[in-house]
């Protein structure tokens, strides 16, 4: 409980203070996830629709990989974006590896599942007859997608919530492709994991608020919006 009220008093002497080095990760933080997370949206969420909606053979299978995907652990995601982006990898002429466009690479895996497979359960839960009636009315594809999303759209934000909530808190892969590199790479959980392993209990503590704060107050965004789409 001690630990808990210091780490406490610690996140409001640093936010009050205008902490600069925190007010950068937290950013970074933020830009990072938040970029992953919108790429996973745009496309996930139509792969989602074909999915739910396409007729296909192998399209159980590939529901079962979106589903396997979905509890990957984070740390693997990052090992195999790793192993893509290091100097002997197949991609390693691009130079990414320890940068934040590989973080948002290994971020943007771990959040694709989530939301596909999310948004293929949402849009499978509408009446069947749907699609065809919107056909018969004169709604192109692009159209389609769209009223179906709507209609779809509790599920939907359901789906972008759960992505974003995955890589916002998630420290293994981006620690593995990110390094933690000061002024660079380091994000709030790398911060946490480097202040806990030099002992600095209060100010992981403080991070780790800090790092729940901005968590909630996204996902809160979201819920409001959910919540008012329902009641309409």
């Amino acid at each position: 409980m001690d630990a808990l009220w210091e780490g406490l008093k610690e996140a409001v002497r640093l936010i009050v203070s205008g902490d600069a080095q925190l007010r950068e990760i937290a950013l970074r933080t933020i830009f990072v996830s938040g970029t992953a997370t919108l790429l996973a949206m745009g496309s996930g969420v139509p792969a989602g629709y074909a999915l739910a909606r396409g007729r296909f053979p192998g399209r159980t299978v590939l529901l079962g990989f979106v589903n396997t995907g979905m509890g990957v652990p984070p740390v693997v995601a990052g090992l195999i974006v790793w192993l893509m982006l290091v100097r002997s990898g197949p991609f390693g002429d691009l130079e990414l590896i320890y940068t934040k466009q590989a973080m948002i690479i290994a971020q943007y895996l771990i959040s694709l599942p989530l939301v596909l497979g999310f948004t293929a359960a949402a849009v499978q839960a509408l009446p069947p007859e749907l699609p065809d009636l919107l056909r018969v009315l004169g709604a192109g594809p692009l159209r389609r997608l769209w009223l179906l999303s709507r209609e779809a759209q509790l599920g939907i934000l359901a789906a972008i919530m759960a992505g974003f909530g995955s890589v916002i808190s998630e420290v293994g892969a981006s620690m593995a492709v990110g390094g933690n590199i000061s002024g660079d790479t380091r994000v709030l959980t790398t911060a946490i994991v480097l202040s806990t392993s030099r002992g600095e209990n209060a100010n992981a503590m403080a991070l780790g608020i800090i790092l729940l704060a901005m968590a909630f107050a996204v996902n809160l965004v979201l819920t409001v919006v959910q919540q008012r789409r329902r009641r309409r």
